[in-house]
């Protein structure tokens, strides 16, 4: 391990836990791939390239720029604090900013418009212009529609024209996506996903979350219920630090299977499950790309399963190498941040090739908890009564297995919980609509192996 400098960027290490043995003739290989970055590493003693330059090396202004989104639409004057609440945590996330990030602030109705600086421009955070866009947040006044879409065009061609390797977007609504068609919050999402990442909100209970949840998905950033408008202040201040902490943009996993192997999934499992495998770009022979976002101090892990071609007792094989890259300058050879194996060793020791390794047994169970979650309350919403109290209880169950203790306690403002072992529970006859969303929201939220 190199010696950690302030000056210089985060370290990047790949481990993979994995059981590399398998029956002769078994074919399906499963590994967790945990993926670290360590502030101020010197990967190797070679600096990142410019797209990938940390953005807080002393005496280099920081790299990055951020969009604040805010919805504007009517409903947000219902009540009228929503609106002051929102003015105030823009304001406060504003504060957050480091002096010199660019920035701008957007409002959101059927159409975007940019608050401040304006006229297609980023503004440069010091104490003059914080001081100026706060001011400008004091014009702001809710009535129009919802076209979220066109707010997220607007954001692109914002972030588009600065110069910088960490662009990010912080977005809020309050209301469902009534004012453009699904096709068209699609496409602009597609426009959108590896240009810049954006955290998504729902305040209040009258949003849908499937809309909140796929914003955050496709650009790679998070997604959550603020229930009550007064914590926005809060929740704003925690996104916007946590986009401070961002130093190293455009972070891929490259997958390179020799011939013969089959990649069957790829998926982050912690600190939430999200679906990777569609994402594929190819990069080369049998090696392809799947997007991972932007890097501050933070660990991640995925969940990687091939199929490899069968092979008798004795034999073992590479099953595939996992590379952490960024792009190289100037559209060059990318850099390669660290490495890691996944094997297969065929053994006619039973014992061997039928363990499962604890670290993929947990995120197999941590990924059916957050499908049965979502496949629960989907029933549930249907009238479905049997299927739902199913899939909530399997949830209980799996969720007190691996001490998903936050799920936990949002599953029990859902449903009655009689019997966590086996998964035994009655649907509560009522339910406030805020837990219900709090809970499909944050259903994808995992928790790490048990040490």
């Amino acid at each position: 391990m190199a010696n950690f400098s302030k000056s210089t960027v985060p370290q990047f290490s790949v481990e993979v836990y994995q059981n590399e043995f398998l029956p002769e003739g078994g074919r399906e290989v499963n590994a967790i791939v945990t993926v670290a970055s360590t502030g101020g590493g010197t990967l190797g003693g070679a600096p990142l390239t410019a797209s990938a330059a940390p953005s807080s090396i002393p005496g280099r202004a920081p790299a990055a720029a951020v969009v604040v989104m805010v919805d504007c639409s009517g409903s947000m004057d219902y009540p009228p604090t929503k609106m002051r609440n929102a003015r105030d945590a823009t304001a406060a996330a504003i504060d957050t900013l480091r002096d010199g990030v660019s920035f701008a602030v957007v409002a959101g109705t059927h159409i975007a418009r940019e608050v401040y600086p304006g006229n297609g421009r980023l503004a440069t955070a010091d104490s003059r212009t914080r001081a100026q866009a706060k001011e400008a947040l004091r014009k702001l006044s809710a009535g129009g529609g919802t076209a979220i879409g066109t707010w997220l065009r607007l954001a692109d061609r914002l972030l588009g024209a600065a110069d910088v390797p960490i662009r990010h977007g912080i977005l809020l609504t309050d209301g469902r996506n009534e004012h453009e068609s699904p096709e068209d919050l699609h496409a602009a999402l597609a426009a959108c996903a590896g240009r810049f990442t954006c955290d998504a909100r729902g305040v209040g209970t009258d949003w849908e979350v499937k809309e909140v949840t796929s914003i955050a998905s496709a650009l790679l950033g998070t997604a959550d219920i603020v229930a009550d408008p007064a914590n926005l202040a809060a929740d704003f201040t925690r996104m916007m630090e946590h986009a401070m902490g961002k130093e190293v943009a455009d972070v891929a996993l490259r997958l390179w299977t020799p011939v013969g192997v089959e990649i069957k999934f790829v998926k982050q499992v912690a600190p939430t499950v999200e679906e990777l495998t569609s994402r594929r770009t190819e990069a080369g022979p049998r090696a392809g790309d799947y997007p991972t976002g932007s890097w501050g101090d933070e660990s991640r892990d995925y969940h990687v399963c091939v199929e490899v071609p069968r092979a008798n007792v004795g034999q073992e094989m590479l099953a595939a190498r996992v590379s952490l890259i960024v792009p190289g300058p100037d559209g060059g050879a990318p850099q390669v941040l660290s490495q890691g194996l996944v094997r297969a060793v065929w053994t006619d020791d039973m014992a061997a090739s039928t363990s499962i390794n604890p670290q993929v047994a947990h995120y197999t169970g941590q990924a059916e908890l957050a499908q049965v979650i979502q496949q629960g309350l989907d029933a549930r919403k249907s009238g479905d009564v049997d299927g739902a109290t199913a899939k909530l209880g399997r949830a209980v169950q799996l969720a007190a297995a691996s001490g998903n203790g936050d799920t936990a306690k949002l599953l029990a403002k859902v449903v009655d919980v009689v019997d966590e072992a086996t998964g035994t529970v009655r649907l509560k006859a009522k339910v406030a609509e805020a837990d219900e969303m709090t809970l499909e929201t944050r259903s994808t939220k995992t928790v790490r192996v048990k040490k």
